[in-house]
């Protein structure tokens, strides 16, 4: 429920709440007030939005670029990023000789829209693609030599990987051997050595000095089709006599939106830009599988950086989780409209097959941390030989939201290896860690970023693995001082909230990670009635002292003390946190709060 870790205990907490029923110490998000009411004088804007603006850390400068983000303003050479030149030579070799070009993508929605993306690209401009990506439980994250050399068997001659491939070196190392030529497109944390390619282009090398390291894969590869369009251009190779026509780059930002909100990276900077304009391209409804999609997902409404995280992410997501792990990736690819369906009635049947594992295995997960807690632990460790491998990223993530902390869920796989998920709290960089573990020989495979990392180990290891992790998260938080705190955009009440309010505050999306959506605080109301809805959410609705009323849905916590407090209020009053979103269900315009924490009134 937290959105950050501080370490400043001198701060006063917002209406006296040290600790909510989320575990969480309240704090106003600080600002400079004469920087606010100069973003409201300037640019028109509400002074709510003003206030969010400088709270947020927008300069003035960057101030016109965050309230209308363009590619024209924000988009730079994407020659900055160390090896994109060398990739880009061998690119266009490829298409001007016309090569086969095989494309190996990870299993996610980011890995999804980037092979998506690259393989339209190629294609729209002669060169013939076959896009694999690797099934997870049977193969694991990142490139395997034995696909590799069948991608070169089926009339390879390059190979892209995309969001993987930073670290896979000894697959790599054997397919080197081979001939066939590799370029690496990823955005995951690198080492000082790189594996043998052509080109890595990845922000993260430590070599490379730009300042994109933010970028999801996806982003990563829009660069690199950006530099490769501009240098076929400069060699003359689009000829409309030739029927080789200029594709539009414009038309795919839609991938790019999707794939950048589903990886968590910050919506900063260009990325503002990519999600902004996708989303109207979105709303255009030009990419077949999208429209299939959002129809099959019941998405009636123009989408927003929360569609795309929370309900077409999550049934891309599950054809590799708990499905087919190539359908997201064709789903996003296909022209075919009656493919496209077809293919979005069984992601989204995955994605309810995943919601039922899910469901078991949290349940199990929670029952372990539960005992771990007692023995006061700097972080969740769990682990059940039966859970399913796709689900145990998800769990994680659940399970560092309930106990704020980081969080390991792992499980065995057919050939007796150990493979976990983890999810990190800010301050904590679990994905550094977890290459320190693998340099120090704990892992079979193991990386990731600050706030998330996938591993594999031998079960002699697990010990030994456990309590590395446990000493080395300890003195991250510790050395930090870290408590839970629960940011807010300060207090607001009910009679205040309206339709007209949340249309003004929109202004300041795309909402995501590094530019979090407006959290509010409405104080001091009771709770009139509150019941369980679907699977285990909280339906409330709150009376103020100004008597207005407002309805509020607390997500999966009926079994949580926040969804205790709610329904078993016994008329106390609460200051109760959370988004102001609109109610549009059965074309109904109402103001609602997304409840993401509730303390007592003291």
């Amino acid at each position: 429920m937290q959105d950050s870790n501080d370490n400043s205990e001198t701060k006063s907490a917002f209406l006296d709440v040290e600790k909510s029923f989320g575990g969480n110490r309240w704090q106003v998000r600080e600002y400079d007030e004469r920087l606010a009411d100069t973003f409201v004088q300037r640019f028109d804007v509400p002074d709510i939005v003003g206030r969010a603006m400088a709270s947020r850390g927008v300069e003035l400068d960057d101030a016109k670029n965050f309230l209308n983000p363009t590619l024209r303003s924000l988009l730079p050479d994407p020659s900055i990023l160390k090896g994109m030149d060398k990739a880009v030579e061998r690119i266009s070799k490829a298409v001007t000789t016309g090569e086969k070009v095989a494309i190996f993508g990870d299993y996610d929605v980011d890995g999804a829209t980037s092979s998506a993306l690259l393989s339209r690209f190629l294609v729209s401009v002669g060169i013939e693609t076959e896009i694999y990506i690797p099934d997870r439980l049977a193969e694991g994250y990142g490139p395997n030599a034995d696909a590799i050399l069948g991608l070169q068997k089926n009339g390879a001659s390059l190979l892209i990987t995309v969001d993987c491939g930073t670290t896979s070196f000894e697959p790599l190392e054997a397919v080197a051997k081979t001939g066939l030529d590799v370029i690496i497109v990823d955005h995951h944390e690198a080492e000082a050595k790189l594996p043998p390619a052509v080109a890595v282009v990845n922000p993260k090398r430590i070599d490379d000095d730009s300042s994109y390291t933010y970028l999801a894969a996806v982003g990563v590869v829009f660069f690199l089709v950006v530099a490769v369009n501009r240098e076929l251009r400069k060699q003359g190779w689009y000829d409309s006599s030739k029927d080789r026509t200029e594709p539009n780059l414009m038309q795919w930002l839609d991938l790019v939106a999707l794939g950048t909100v589903c990886d968590v990276v910050p919506l900063e900077g260009v990325n503002r830009a990519f999600v902004k304009k996708g989303l109207e391209v979105i709303s255009a409804r030009t990419n077949a599988g999208l429209v299939a999609l959002s129809d099959v997902s019941r998405v009636n409404e123009r989408p927003t950086a929360y569609h795309l995280g929370y309900i077409l992410g999550p049934r891309i997501n599950a054809g590799g989780r708990v499905g087919s792990s190539g359908l997201g990736a064709k789903l996003l690819q296909t022209d075919d409209s009656v493919e496209a369906a077809d293919i979005a009635l069984k992601l989204n049947d995955f994605n309810n097959n995943r919601k039922d594992i899910e469901s078991v295995v949290l349940f199990e997960a929670i029952e372990q941390a539960e005992e771990n807690e007692k023995l006061n632990q700097p972080m969740v460790f769990v682990f059940g030989e039966k859970w399913h491998s796709g689900v145990v990223g998800i769990v994680a993530g659940r399970l560092k939201e309930r106990y704020n902390l980081p969080a390991c869920v792992m499980t065995l796989d057919e050939f007796g290896l150990i493979k976990g998920s983890g999810r990190s709290i800010s301050g904590v960089d679990l994905g550094t860690t977890i290459i320190a573990a693998r340099q120090a020989g704990l892992l079979v495979n193991g990386g990731g970023h600050a706030m998330a990392a996938g591993f594999s180990l031998r079960t002699d290891k697990i010990d030994d693995f456990r309590e590395f992790l446990k000493e080395r998260i300890a003195l991250q938080i510790e050395s930090k001082k870290l408590i839970p705190v629960l940011k807010v955009d300060g207090a607001v009440d009910i009679s205040a909230i309206t339709p007209d309010i949340i249309e003004k505050l929109s202004i300041l999306g795309p909402f995501g990670s590094g530019n979090p959506e407006p959290r509010f605080i409405v104080p001091n109301v009771q709770i009139s009635r509150a019941d369980i809805v679907g699977a285990g959410h909280i339906r409330c609705f709150m009376t103020g002292q100004s008597r207005g009323r407002l309805k509020g849905i607390a997500f999966r916590a009926a079994d949580t003390e926040i969804g205790q407090a709610l329904l078993n209020n016994s008329g106390a009053a609460f200051h109760i946190a959370g988004n102001l979103r609109l109610d549009t269900w059965q074309g109904a315009n109402k103001a609602q709060l997304i409840i993401t924490d509730v303390a007592q009134v003291s």
